[in-house]
């Protein structure tokens, strides 16, 4: 009984001589990641006014707790600090795939509601929280809180000030930043485990074809992208208004405009004065004619395009090949498209009209050269 007794105290001896410091790391071994990950965003969002959002609909930011959206950021956090005060039922607390979790969170006028102390940024809200306030944060662990400020009418990313016409785009960007996962091959980070996996396909090349047409991809990824949106039937322009789909944009942006009323949004660029209406078309403008993006170069001369298909109407002038040739009087192009712009000589399509003469050119290198010659002016 003696040696029992003492054998009990001796093990309550040495637990009462364990150091704080031990009992933690003994603690976060214990602790699954899931839990480490949440308890870092509810500890956050319970104990500073940083408020978490959902996504960016057609309505606006929507809220992570109730089906509201809001065109205001600023209106949204409102709404979530009053009506979802304290409250644990949030979308991203239901994943169970932790590989895709990230939680976005606005951050903007960031302080500590304990003591009203500001803060720039999560990282200084975290390191405050644990030490000034002792909160059980894991700091240990990656972040996978995207933060985002929306502190001017301008949408651009706090860290670096670069400026976005779109969210998504700015999302998108954040990888820069919130590097959790990096890939070996390119160095490209990404938030999510998930998001390093979709990107690593882009380096997988070969030949992929598709099983409904003749077309062949160089990347898995995009003969699974041509197979969904082309054959598989997926109408990914919706109305946020009836929820109708369109597969075309523009269909979708004249059904708003004749059904509900919606003016298409103008999007202008920031470099320059043209203005569009159509994201993609806007992007492709900004990474070719401002960020000059040239991906594919040529192999026999030193030239750099930025589509595949220019690389192709290139090459022609390398490999001398004239497949397209006219019918009436047999001349051959290396293009399809100057092959049907000499067809235009045959119908005398003189679309090229001189606004001081009235003469007329099937070419429009000739009516420049009308134009230089003839008027003087620089066309």
């Amino acid at each position: 009984m003696k040696n029992g007794r003492t054998g009990r105290f001796s093990s309550k001896l040495l637990r009462t001589k364990l150091k704080a410091e031990d009992v933690r790391k003994i603690y976060l071994s214990h602790t699954p990641e899931r839990m480490k990950l949440l308890t870092n965003v509810k500890e956050v969002l319970k104990w500073s006014n940083a408020t978490p959002f959902r996504c960016f609909g057609q309505l606006g930011y929507a809220c992570c707790y109730c089906d509201d959206q809001y065109p205001d950021p600023a209106i949204l956090k409102k709404h979530t600090l009053d009506a979802h005060l304290n409250e644990q039922n949030a979308c991203f607390m239901k994943t169970r795939d932790m590989t895709r979790f990230y939680v976005k969170v606005d951050i903007t006028e960031l302080r500590c509601k304990i003591c009203s102390n500001n803060c720039d940024t999560l990282d200084q809200i975290m390191q405050h929280l644990y030490r000034d306030h002792d909160k059980k944060l894991f700091m240990e662990v990656k972040n996978y809180m995207v933060p985002f400020k929306f502190d001017s009418d301008t949408l651009k990313c706090f860290i670096c000030l670069n400026k976005f016409n779109r969210f998504k785009a700015l999302l998108e960007h954040m990888n820069a930043h919130c590097r959790n996962f990096v890939c070996e091959v390119c160095d490209a980070g990404f938030i999510t485990r998930t998001s390093l996996t979709n990107h690593a396909k882009i380096h997988a090349t070969g030949t992929f074809s598709c099983k409904s047409c003749d077309k062949v991809f160089c990347t898995l990824s995009r003969k699974k992208s041509h197979e969904k949106y082309v054959h598989g039937g997926v109408l990914l322009n919706k109305c946020a208004h009836c929820n109708e789909s369109f597969k075309d944009y523009h269909k979708k942006l004249k059904h708003m405009l004749d059904v509900h009323g919606v003016e298409p949004i103008t999007l202008k660029c920031h470099a320059c004065d043209r203005t569009f209406t159509n994201q993609k078309v806007y992007r492709n403008h900004t990474k070719r004619d401002h960020l000059m993006e040239r991906r594919y170069k040529c192999t026999q001369c030193e030239m750099k395009f930025y589509t595949s298909n220019e690389l192709k109407d290139h090459s022609i002038k390398h490999t001398g090949v004239r497949k397209f040739q006219c019918d009436v009087c047999l001349k051959a192009y290396g293009r399809k498209s100057t092959l049907r712009e000499h067809m235009r000589i045959h119908a005398d399509d003189r679309r090229f009209k001189c606004e001081h003469c009235g003469m007329a050119f099937v070419q429009k290198c000739s009516w420049r050269g009308h134009m230089r010659a003839k008027h003087g002016e620089q066309v």
